[in-house]
């Protein structure tokens, strides 16, 4: 797992960083996607990542909730 982070950690660097600094004409620029989805793809991450958690949260307040008010209905 570390050498895979550390991999896209340094293949994102190169195409974020060092890829406006290269002539178009370089080799080096058909080894990465187009320039926009250096910032698209990781937006798309944040926010999937965002709205699983926000998922999670809800579902697990909504359990709760439930719970509650069972224990309240069994009560009164």
């Amino acid at each position: 797992m570390l050498f895979v982070a550390a991999f896209v950690f340094v293949y994102y660097s190169v195409w974020a960083l060092l890829l406006p600094f290269l002539p178009p004409s370089s080799p080096v620029q058909s080894l990465f996607p187009p320039r926009e989805w250096a910032i698209r793809l990781p937006l798309l991450l944040l926010l999937g990542g965002i709205t699983l958690v926000s998922l999670f949260f809800a579902r697990v307040m909504w359990i709760e909730a439930r719970k509650k008010a069972l224990k309240a209905g069994k009560k009164v």
